[in-house]
């Protein structure tokens, strides 16, 4: 052997999984989608493919349009002053109705079956169990009193001022001209 002789780095973290299989699932799903629009295009013609390609673009944009809204319109209605906050759960469900209008955006069949899985809503309502049971496991995330939140970890305040009083004021240092726009450079 002239060569130098070539090491495994035993510091260097393992491969997930995830990263193997994701781009290997994606590369079979296009594969499949291309397949099922071929079929589908000799079965009936072309134009009704483009077609119907057509409509899951058109129908996609609605349906985002109208859960952005949606989304933007209870955000409103909770920034009000003495609103309640609202169970995510009633009414909601903008997450899951934003995925499906992408998903019927998108070229192919099969991502227009899972984009109505998405927007139909005892199946959109079994999604929304499935992803708050995961981030529940990965993230902590604990359902509040009123069906959300991330658990103490973001109730800290509240713990140290239970009265909730908030006192408004300006920090003003000794050291520093208040007249002079500038930030300071010490934190």
């Amino acid at each position: 052997m002239t060569g130098p002789e070539q090491q495994t780095n035993p510091t260097r973290p393992k491969r997930s999984r995830a990263r193997t299989f994701v781009p290997l699932g994606i590369a079979a799903w296009l594969v499949l989608e291309i397949w099922l629009l071929t079929v589908v295009a000799e079965a009936t013609s072309g134009f009704a493919v483009f077609l119907l390609l057509l409509a899951g673009v058109v129908v996609g944009a609605a349906v985002i349009k109208r859960a952005g809204r949606r989304a933007w319109q209870n955000l409103s209605r909770s920034m009000q002053p003495g609103a309640e906050p609202r169970d995510p759960g009633e009414g909601g469900g903008s997450s899951f109705t934003m995925l499906g209008g992408l998903l019927l955006m998108m070229p192919g069949l099969i991502s227009d079956v899972a984009a109505l899985v998405c927007l139909f809503p005892p199946t959109r309502a079994l999604l929304r169990g499935r992803a708050e049971a995961m981030l529940r496991r990965r993230v902590g995330y604990v359902p509040g009193p009123r069906g959300g939140g991330f658990g103490p970890g973001f109730e800290q305040d509240r713990l140290r001022h239970p009265d909730g009083k908030v006192i408004q004021g300006e920090v003003v240092r000794d050291d520093e001209d208040p007249r002079d726009p500038r930030p300071s450079r010490r934190d």
